[in-house]
């Protein structure tokens, strides 16, 4: 869970820098990449940030209200013979 998480922030963030650059600087980044806005790449792009703002929404109902970055470690005590 820790792993979808993370990938679903910077997947967020790139959607989010795409859409700041299109309204700044009209450049569409993703449209750039897979030459033009309707191409199967760009829409497999669109598809999977969408995807992953849909996990960020979710993630923290499934959880308890936490959406974890790190994952659950414990330390565990030496024993001495």
């Amino acid at each position: 869970m820790v792993f979808f998480n993370i990938v679903s922030y910077i997947l967020v963030l790139l959607g989010a820098l795409n859409w700041g650059m299109f309204g700044i600087f009209d450049f569409n980044l993703v449209s750039a990449i897979f030459m033009g806005p309707r191409s199967v790449g760009s829409i497999i792009v669109y598809c999977l940030i969408a995807a992953a703002a849909i996990w960020l929404i979710i993630s923290p109902i499934i959880t308890n209200g936490m959406l974890k970055l790190r994952g659950d470690r414990v330390a565990r005590e030496v024993k001495q013979s």
